[in-house]
């Protein structure tokens, strides 16, 4: 099985491939169109500013390549935010996969801590990504931005209000927490997709 972890400047990228070599799989980092295309599965990850990478996206027509994917599509983190139809960090529109916006956390107080960070519950899940048994399990999240809750939300957590953990339409799939980092379930969840 070829797996293609998508190459742009975002970090934590390294990370994914050793949960991924972990599991068996010979993941290739790679900006290339035709490796991209070619790959039974598509991993796009990574940790960054939403604005600056979509104009790197865009800049070298990963956009348009992303968006027209055929085979299973995971986006980590600031990877399901760029798959949404705009962040509010940079004011910038996204790939518009998933129709909804990514927000910034309001905290409530001085009790309310930015960015979300650490172990959190997944709830409400409706994805061949989860198994059952990961119903109100935690996952490690690290981020101060998130995806609304919209008809394509598959998971959520609650953090100052609900969002969506991880989205799905048709052959695209996306988590804001870190899988890589999320021990056993985060293990299960790339399984699964793997096994998709």
């Amino acid at each position: 099985m070829e797996v293609a972890v998508i190459k742009y400047n975002a970090g934590n990228i390294s990370s994914v491939c050793h949960a991924l070599r972990r599991l068996g799989a010979s993941p290739v980092v790679t900006d290339d169109p035709e490796m991209i295309c070619r790959a039974d599965k598509v991993i796009f990850p990574g940790v960054g500013e939403a604005s600056t990478t979509m104009a790197y996206l865009r800049e070298h027509r990963l956009d348009r390549l992303i968006t027209g994917l055929r085979q299973p599509v995971l986006g980590i983190c600031i990877g399901l935010q760029l798959m949404c139809r705009h962040s509010e960090e940079g004011d910038v529109d996204c790939l518009g996969i998933f129709d909804t916006e990514v927000k910034r956390f309001v905290p409530s107080g001085p009790q309310d801590k930015i960015p979300h960070m650490g172990w959190n519950t997944i709830t409400d899940l409706s994805t061949p990504l989860f198994d059952a048994a990961m119903e109100g399990s935690y996952v490690y999240y690290v981020h101060s931005y998130y995806a609304a809750l919209c008809e394509q939300t598959v998971a959520r957590t609650d953090y100052l209000q609900p969002y969506s953990a991880a989205l799905h339409k048709d052959n695209f799939y996306a988590v804001q927490f870190h899988p890589e980092k999320s021990s056993d379930n985060g293990g299960r969840l790339l399984k699964n997709f793997l096994d998709l």
